[in-house]
C-alpha cells in the first residue's frame, strides 16, 4: 500500500541500508538513508513525518538512544527497531522508550512492511494496539504463576541460566516453562513472545 509518508532508514551498515530502501520502494514506499544516528539527528528536526527504520546496535549512538532522544523532542517520527537473536533486552529497552515495534533478523519482507506500514498510520496502529492488547491478555490470562513469574523475567532480557538462579529451579525448568508459555500464547518465537508481552502492558 502506498502512502505519502516518509521512511528513514538509519544504519551504519550500506548493504543493509540498500536492501531496505529496495524493499520498500517495491511496498510503494518512498524512503531515505542515513549512515548514524547522529546524522539522522542532524537533520530530523527539518524532516516531514514518518517512521524511522533502525538496527539497536550501531556504532556510536545506538538504536535506543536516537529512540530515546526523538520521544524526548516530540517530532512526528514512530520507530521501528531491528534486533538481533541476542538483543532482545535492546529491543524492549526501545519499545519502552518510544518504538512502537520491534522485528528480529531475519526478518520476511511482509513482515517488515507490515510494521512499517502500520507505523505510518497512527489510526490504524492505535486501533491495532489496543485489538492486540485485548487478544494477548486473554492469552496471558492463562499462565500460571510460575510461568508469569518466568515471562518478567524474560522481558527484562534476563538469559535462562540467570532466571533459574534467581527463581530457585533448573535452566532445563525455566526452558520447560518457556516452551509452555509459547504454546499458550501461540507466539512462534522468544521475541514475539515478549514482544506480545509489552502489547498486552504485562
Amino acid at each position: 500500500m502506498a502512502n505519502s509518508s516518509e521512511v528513514y532508514i538509519v544504519d551504519d551498515d550500506e548493504a543493509i541500508r540498500r536492501s531496505l530502501a529496495f524493499l520498500l520502494r517495491a511496498g510503494g514506499l518512498r524512503s531515505r538513508t542515513f549512515e548514524s544516528a547522529v546524522a539522522f539527528l542532524e537533520e530530523a528536526r527539518d524532516l516531514a513525518g514518518g517512521c524511522v527504520i533502525t538496527d539497536v546496535r550501531m556504532p556510536g549512538l545506538d538504536g535506543v538512544e536516537l529512540v530515546r532522544r526523538l520521544s524526548q523532542e516530540r517530532l512526528p517520527l514512530t520507530c521501528v527497531v531491528i534486533t538481533g537473536h541476542g538483543d532482545i533486552s535492546l529491543a524492549v529497552e526501545a519499545m519502552k522508550a518510544g518504538a512502537v515495534d520491534f522485528i528480529e533478523k531475519p526478518f520476511k519482507d511482509e513482515v517488515l512492511l507490515a510494521a512499517v506500514n502500520k507505523a505510518l498510520n497512527s489510526d490504524d496502529r492505535v486501533r491495532q494496539d489496543e485489538q492486540s492488547r485485548l487478544t494477548y491478555q486473554s492469552a496471558f490470562a492463562g499462565l500460571s504463576k510460575r510461568e508469569r513469574e518466568v515471562l518478567e523475567q524474560v522481558v527484562v532480557g534476563k538469559t535462562s541460566k540467570i532466571i533459574a538462579y534467581d527463581l530457585g529451579i533448573s535452566p532445563r525448568t525455566v526452558e520447560v516453562y518457556r516452551a509452555g508459555m509459547m504454546m499458550k500464547t501461540g507466539a512462534k518465537s522468544l521475541s514475539e513472545l515478549v514482544r506480545m508481552a509489552l502489547l498486552a502492558g504485562l
